[in-house]
C-alpha cells in the first residue's frame, strides 16, 4: 500500500495519474507495493509475467535484455519521476521483454497494470492524453532506430551527444557509466571512449570527466569520422 502523502503527490503529478478521480487514485494506492532495491537488485527479469508497471520516485533502473548472441543490451536507463512498463498493458504483452536493474538505491512504486487499464476503461477521456504521451516516445524510439540502422559509429555518438545536451546549452552531464551509454548506441565502450577523444582532439568537444561541453555544434553535426 502506498500512503506516504509526498509519494503519493509525486505520483499524482504523472500523466498517468494526473486526471484520475479521487476515488481511483485512491484504489491504485491500496494496491501498490513499495519497494527499495540496493544497486544491482533486480526488480524484474526478462520473460517474467508482466502484470505489473512502474514508477520510479528516486535512483536509477536500467532497461536491458539479451539479444541473441548472448550480450546485455541497454534499452533505457529511467531517472525519477518517469513510469516503466504501462505500454504492455495496451498491448496486451504477458511477459516482460526487458529485466530491469537498479543501478542506483532506488526506491519504486509497483502498480496494478489490471487494476489500472480497468481505471481506463472507466474514464475514456483520460486514455486520449495518455495516448498522446505514448505518441511522443513511440517518435522518440523511431529516432534512436535510425540512428542504430543507419548511422555509423561515429554518428551515433555525435547524434547521442547533440540530443543530450541540457536545453541546448552544449553541456552533457554522463550520470551513467560511459559502458551503458556505447550499449544502448550498440558499439563497444572502446570504441565510445576513441570517438570522444578523436572529437576532443578536433575541438569539436571538451571532456571532463562526466562532464561534456560541445564547443563546436556545426563540426559535430557534421561530424563523420
Amino acid at each position: 500500500m502506498l500512503t506516504e502523502p509526498s509519494l503519493i503527490a509525486g505520483l499524482r503529478r504523472h500523466h498517468l495519474f494526473s486526471r484520475l478521480p479521487e476515488a481511483a487514485m485512491q484504489e491504485i494506492c491500496a494496491t501498490a507495493n513499495l519497494k527499495r532495491l540496493p544497486a544491482g537488485a533486480s526488480l524484474f527479469h526478462q520473460g517474467d509475467k508482466a502484470d505489473r508497471f512502474y514508477f520510479l520516485f528516486s535512483g536509477q533502473i536500467k532497461l536491458h535484455r539479451v539479444i541473441c548472441d548472448g550480450q546485455e543490451k541497454l534499452v533505457e536507463v529511467m531517472r525519477p519521476g518517469e513510469s516503466f512498463a504501462e505500454a504492455l498493458l495496451f498491448r496486451g504483452t504477458p511477459l516482460y521483454p526487458v529485466s530491469a536493474t537498479a543501478l542506483k538505491t532506488s526506491l519504486v512504486a509497483s502498480l496494478n497494470g489490471p487494476q489500472y487499464r480497468r481505471m481506463l476503461e472507466e474514464h475514456p477521456a483520460i486514455c486520449l492524453e495518455i495516448l498522446a504521451t505514448l505518441s511522443v516516445r513511440l517518435h522518440q524510439r523511431m529516432g534512436e532506430i535510425d540512428t542504430l540502422t543507419l548511422a555509423n559509429a561515429s554518428r551515433r555518438v555525435a547524434r547521442f551527444l547533440a540530443q543530450a545536451q541540457s536545453d541546448d546549452s552544449g553541456v552533457i552531464t554522463l550520470d551513467v557509466p560511459k559502458r551503458l551509454i556505447a550499449s544502448k548506441l550498440g558499439i563497444q565502450p572502446e570504441t565510445f571512449s576513441r570517438i570522444l577523444h578523436r572529437l576532443v582532439e578536433s575541438g569539436t568537444i571538451a571532456v571532463q570527466r562526466r562532464r561534456i561541453e560541445i564547443l563546436d555544434s556545426r563540426a559535430l553535426t557534421a561530424y563523420d569520422e
